[in-house]
């Protein structure tokens, strides 16, 4: 077959491979709207996982979906029909290389790390590599300008990080009328989201710890708490409504929406804070402010930047325990000694930050 290394000057069908959880796939969005831009014409295609299909219904910037699930030769077989001119995989992945190769795509580009170690760089996947292009990614750098690289191949050069995800006119509908009913005015009331559950469970920070934010917010400021999550995560949101105080104001949604729902909710919001998970990178594609609680994540990689975002960290620790290129080959007690030692006045004190920037009132106490 040879190498995968053709020159393409106009590709008409591409493909942009990413496995991984759902906020490393919104972070990917801005290689779907690059391509568009340089290809209005080309058909852009995504393989991913079940979940990320959901979360991409409804982009502009992709023509098709193809799931990526225990299923190497049914893959196969679908994507070498479609005769691709350009693939690329944001993540080391032998089989995903493999497949894309095994394809017949005539020029295929896949990350090489640098500044730091991958397990998942496995030596069959540089052997594989090699009839690739490879592109650098940098460990520490910012990831969804890494990524972006990847496309530059077909000669697509972009610096815009800026993420899209979208939701259906069903799923907002179902939402504005769900917050009318709980007395809600969109004009009026400032929404705090907060996710105290969070799949990689390395991340998960105390839920009392999260009630007694919740506590805070709802006692100086006017605002009611929004706590989200999926079925899966009912059990924590119960476990932290226990322990908020009596005279805090919330709302639980915890396995009440579907992805699209949840993406119209997160929308309305107008904050959100979590621990370094999925709905938060949402929330940055619909420019809602954000406090990350990165605990063992590195900082400079993946969360939000910007006015109107903040990361909790701790200062003095010597580096990140976890990157995103390197999320299973680390020392769990740093880890989680990462994320245990975030205090709840250290997420208040970048709260305090962001007050001014995002307009949130302090509560008239005299008149409670």
């Amino acid at each position: 077959m040879g190498k995968a290394k053709k020159k393409i000057k106009d590709p008409k069908k591409i493909i942009v491979m990413q496995t991984a959880k759902l906020g490393d796939m919104v972070c990917a969005t801005p290689m779907l709207r690059a391509i568009k831009e340089k290809y209005p014409q080309a058909k852009v295609f995504v393989i991913g996982n079940i979940i990320n299909k959901e979360l991409l219904a409804g982009n502009p910037d992709i023509d098709g979906y193809f799931v990526y699930k225990n299923n190497f030769w049914k893959l196969l077989k679908v994507i070498r029909k479609e005769k691709i001119d350009f693939a690329c995989d944001t993540n080391p992945n032998l089989f995903g290389l493999a497949i894309l190769y095994l394809a017949g795509i005539p020029l295929i580009a896949v990350p090489i790390i640098e500044n730091g170690f991958s397990p998942v760089e496995t030596r069959l996947y540089k052997i594989l590599r090699k009839l690739a292009v490879a592109v650098p990614h940098r460990m520490g750098n910012y990831a969804p300008r890494e990524y972006l690289r990847l496309l530059e191949p077909i000669e697509v050069f972009s610096d815009d990080t800026k993420k899209h995800i979208y939701f259906s006119r069903q799923a907002e509908a179902k939402i504005e009328k769900f917050l009318a009913e709980n007395n809600i005015n969109m004009e009026n009331d400032f929404l705090v989201g907060i996710s105290p559950s969070v799949g990689n469970k390395i991340k998960e920070w105390d839920t009392r710890k999260f009630a007694q934010l919740a506590d805070h917010i709802s006692s100086q400021y006017n605002s009611v708490i929004v706590i989200t999550g999926g079925s899966g995560d009912i059990e924590r949101s119960k476990e932290m409504i226990k322990m908020l105080r009596p005279n805090t104001k919330f709302i639980d949604t915890t396995g009440l929406f579907n992805l699209d729902g949840l993406k119209a909710l997160i929308s309305k919001l107008s904050l959100f804070i979590s621990v370094d998970t999925g709905p938060i990178y949402i929330a940055e594609a619909y420019g809602v402010p954000t406090i990350d609680i990165i605990g063992p994540m590195d900082e400079n990689e993946q969360p939000p930047k910007g006015e109107k975002n903040r990361i909790v960290k701790l200062e003095k620790r010597k580096h990140p325990a976890i990157h995103i290129m390197n999320s299973s080959d680390y020392d769990y007690k740093e880890a989680r000694r990462q994320i245990e030692e975030i205090m709840v006045d250290m997420v208040v004190k970048k709260l305090e930050e962001l007050v001014p920037v995002i307009g949130l009132n302090k509560r008239d106490t005299e008149a409670l």
